[in-house]
């Protein structure tokens, strides 16, 4: 019966567009969105949408996915990210995009709002002041070192992305898009091999990661490694 009721609370939303619709949503789908999160909360808690994401149903480990993503913690991490392998295509999306908000959330709402801010403001230098700020206050936050990398990425300094890629996987190995940015930065560096293999990990994290597998393609015919 708690099975059914999350599962119907799930299909009465609006049919959810591809991307990242819980960073990036208009006003009436955050709407509806929020009377879900508030109607799931109120009789799940996280450890009962966790054990959710094992059932054989995949429309119980959709509307779990979408209920972790919307309020779940870091502790849900490792099982979300399980359920990039799975074998629904929707499921695959929605742990994506749990996991990106999960990542932001990590050390709070107010902290989540400031990387927000900060990862859209479009004067690099004012961005990097900021991200150093907020590191310094919360040393362990793989989301913010990760933006930063970005933001290093974006100026060319691909030394800096690296040591940035490699502290977020450190504090999270299921960080999809650190792995993915170490590879493409080591490319630039002109380390291929390492590359090739960043980029391998990065797809196995998460086999539907965009252009990942054409690098992997490219790196192997460059190496004399392709089949």
């Amino acid at each position: 019966m708690r099975r059914a009721v999350l599962v119907d609370h799930f299909l009465q939303l609006p049919v959810l567009p591809d991307g990242d619709f819980l960073g990036g949503r208009s006003a009436e789908l955050h709407k509806h969105l929020e009377r879900f999160r508030r109607k799931v909360g109120s009789r799940y808690t996280e450890g009962t949408l966790q054990r959710l994401l094992d059932c054989d149903n995949s429309q119980v480990r959709r509307a779990a996915l979408l209920g972790l993503g919307l309020q779940g913690t870091m502790t849900s991490n490792a099982m979300v990210a399980g359920r990039l392998r799975d074998d629904d295509s929707q499921v695959r999306r929605l742990a994506a995009d749990a996991l990106w908000n999960i990542w932001f959330r990590a050390e709070g709402e107010q902290h989540k709002r400031e990387l927000q801010r900060l990862s859209q403001t479009k004067d690099l230098a004012k961005s990097l002041r900021g991200l150093n700020a907020l590191i310094e206050k919360c040393p362990d936050f793989a989301e913010a070192y990760n933006q930063r990398a970005i933001a290093h990425f974006r100026l060319g300094e691909f030394q800096r992305t690296v040591e940035d890629c490699q502290r977020a996987l450190e504090l999270n190995q299921f960080h999809f898009g650190a792995q993915s940015g170490l590879a493409q930065c080591l490319v630039r560096l002109k380390k291929p091999r390492t590359a090739l293999r960043a980029f391998r990990q990065a797809l196995k994290i998460n086999p539907d990661l965009d252009g990942v597998a054409e690098s992997i393609r490219e790196l192997e015919e460059s190496l004399g490694e392709g089949k």
